[in-house]
Parts: structure tokens; sequence; C-alpha cells
């Protein structure tokens, strides 16, 4: 093992055999993981009214425990322990995933014989379901979605991507809809840097999936489209994925008013489901 300090912010930073300071250091994640928690324990001595602002907390230190790695040697997962105290010795937890951002697609499909005009057209979802060895399932249904793996935060062309290895769709970027930065309008307009809660913090506009263990968030897209009645029974049982890089993906079609029931257990689809509805309550899509 050895140890560095964090330049510009005076941590020291303990490595576990097998990962160097230069790797680490170029490991997106977790530069992006200490420049949001870096401003966010700032907040505490700007803001008087901030509930740590009397003894607020500062990183004292960071242990990398392990890590793992993608094809090709590169830098995939990171799982630290993070020395977050006041001085009072009150410490809070520290233990952290770190894999990056990923992004999720609700794809939504209307038949074309569908009458255009009517209130609520008939709609079916995509969902994928394939091997989740994590959840201890080999048929996870879930919206389909996927890891962004390089550093440009073109998040829509990450998402045009998956869409097509996952569903076979090809669906250009501009014609996706980020419904997760949608929400962050009211009234139709960009809510301002600097008021409380997310934007103060300066946190993507995303779902955190498990905030007490990972850095991961996931931005939502939206597609829609009309397609002929006659193709949608094609699209379930459909079998899709990078299956060289061991994506078992099998497809499945699902009414948009079950979506509910059938993706209980997917946090991003119940997430996108509830952006849905929300965003078409305000008139915004």
């Amino acid at each position: 093992m050895s140890t560095f300090t964090l330049k510009g912010h005076g941590v020291p930073v303990t490595l576990v055999d097998g990962l160097s300071e230069e790797q680490l250091l170029s490991f997106q994640p977790f530069r992006s993981w200490v420049s949001a928690l870096t401003k966010s324990l700032a907040l505490q001595a700007r803001n008087a009214q901030h509930p740590f602002h009397r003894d607020p907390y500062a990183l004292r230190s960071i242990r990398i425990q392990a890590y793992d790695r993608f094809g090709g040697g590169r830098l995939g997962f990171v799982k630290l322990a993070a020395n977050v105290s006041n001085a009072a010795g009150e410490s809070l937890p520290g233990a952290v995933f770190l894999r990056g951002p990923s992004v999720a697609m609700l794809v939504i499909l209307v038949p074309e014989e569908e009458d255009a005009k009517a209130a609520e057209p008939e709609r079916y979802v995509l969902m994928t379901v394939q091997p989740r060895v994590a959840a201890g399932s080999l048929a996870f249904a879930e919206l389909p979605a996927g890891m962004v793996d390089d550093e440009s935060g073109n998040f829509a062309g990450a998402a045009a991507r998956e869409i097509q290895e996952e569903l076979g769709l090809e669906i250009p970027a501009r014609e996706l809809t980020c419904l997760s930065e949608l929400a962050g309008q009211r009234d139709g307009t960009k809510r301002e840097e600097g008021e409380e809660g997310l934007e103060a913090e300066g946190l993507p506009r995303a779902v955190f999936p498990s905030p007490g263990g990972s850095d991961e968030y996931i931005p939502i897209y939206l597609h829609e489209r009309r397609v002929p009645r006659a193709q949608l029974g094609e699209w379930t049982g459909r079998l899709t994925g990078l299956r060289d890089e061991g994506e078992k993906i099998t497809l499945k079609l699902v009414r948009m008013d079950d979506l509910w029931r059938e993706g209980a257990r997917d946090a991003k689809c119940l997430a996108a489901l509830a952006l849905w509805h929300g965003l078409r309550k305000e008139g915004i899509i």
C-alpha cells in the first residue's frame, strides 16, 4: 500500500496494491465525487441555516479498498472508505462504491392505427429482461439502461447507443427528451443556481438509485414513436444486446398502464414513470 496527498485538498489517500495515484486521479468518477463532496461540504460554512453550520464536517482521509477493471485494463469500479467527521469526532457513513453515471430510456410505442386525436392513445413500453447477478436474478425486468463510458458528458448520445444495442432501434440523439432535465423546470423556466436543494449542491439532475453507498446517477430519457400495430408483436421475445460482451437480453413489451407493476423492482423504471406522469400533468410534455 502507498499513500499520497490529494492536491488542493490536503487529504491523505491510501491506495490498495495494484492501483497507482495516476490511475486513480484519471478515473473520472473519483474526480467527480471529490468535487461534488467538496462543494457540498463548503455549504456548511457559507449558509448559516445549514444544519451542520455550527460544527461542520470535513473530509479527513480516503482509503481505497478495492477496484475492478473492464476490458483493456480500463478502471471500472472503485470501492473506498471516506472519513468525514466534525470537530466533535462524529462521523458520517463513508462507504462508497464509485462507478460513474448511467443513462436509462423510456421508449414508448403507440400503434399507428390509434386515433391521433384520442385523449389517451394506447401506449406500450419496451423493457429488457436480462441476468443481473448482483440482484441474484437471471431474468430481471427493467428499462433499457447502460453506463456512460466516456468523459464527454454526452448523455443523449450514450442513450441513443444503448437504445440501438439493446432495442435494435436507431434513434438520433436529438430525438430524445431528457425527463430529468425537464423536471428541473418550474413554470417553463429553469430554476436558478443557488436555490436550496439539489441546485445548491450542484448535483446532476438525475435519479440516484442508491445514494447510501454509490455515486451512480441516472438521467432518464424519453422517446415516443408510432409503429404499425402488427409490428408490436415482433418486439416481445427478441434477443438483443452485445452478445460477445456477455449481454443476454430479451425484449418485453408492456402496456403503459401496467408498467408500474411490471417494473416494480426497477428503481429507474418507477422514477421514469413518475417523471412522465408529473411532466404531463404540468403540461411540459
